[in-house]
């Protein structure tokens, strides 16, 4: 339930952007970054929350760059017991949101899985089981590509990353477990809560109110 045909050309673009707005990121004021970020992701939330149809998206025909891509297929979904048949469009406008989704990744110096999904899903038409499967192999490059910058500039605490990677690699494992067995519906509405979750939390931290 990922596609390495539509992870490799937004892998790419993202990872070349993630890398500037790492630099930019270094250089903004802590309060400034937090807010930018929760306001981001509280506009995300509301698009999933008003878009319809948003577990399997209807696409009526594939822009020119989508169709060259190859950005179709079908993949199996074990909670339904069936096969779904898929394909993007709009892949001009996803390299740009791309692009940009790499450089507030990079501005901020986290995983923007909280991005990537509703651009693939939203923007671009995936499913949505397949836009959360793509957005970690996604993450995986994006993310490695900005750090080095963080990592050059001494803002990298090995004491932190070492137990943090544990985790997050214990809960990927679970959650990719889950992903198959869930259904779609319940995955959007995770997906919407965590936004909410996280948005909120830091546009507080970025305010004052949560310190």
């Amino acid at each position: 339930m990922a596609s390495l045909r539509i992870a490799m050309p937004l892998a790419l673009i993202g990872s070349i952007t993630s890398i500037a707005g790492a630099w930019i990121g270094l250089s903004l004021p802590t309060h400034i970054a937090q807010m930018a970020l929760g306001a981001t992701i509280l506009a995300i939330a509301a698009l999933m929350l008003r878009a319809k149809k948003s577990e399997f998206p209807e696409v009526p025909a594939q822009d020119r760059l989508s169709a060259a891509l190859g950005l179709s297929g079908s993949f199996h979904d074990p909670a339904m017991a069936r096969d779904y048949d898929w394909r993007a469009h709009r892949a001009p406008q996803g390299l740009v949101a791309f692009a940009g989704i790499g450089m507030l990744a990079g501005m901020f110096g986290l995983g923007a899985g909280w991005a990537n999904v509703p651009a693939l899903n939203l923007l671009m038409g995936i499913p949505l089981k397949l836009a959360v499967g793509t957005s970690g192999l996604v993450l995986s490059v994006v993310d490695s590509s900005a750090a080095w910058v963080y990592i050059n500039q001494g803002a990298v605490l090995p004491i932190l990353v070492a137990p943090a990677i544990v985790g997050v690699m214990l809960g990927a494992k679970i959650g990719a477990s889950l992903l198959r067995v869930v259904r779609a519906a319940t995955v959007r509405k995770v997906v919407i809560a965590l936004l909410l979750v996280a948005g909120m939390r830091a546009l507080l931290k970025g305010s004052g109110v949560w310190n």
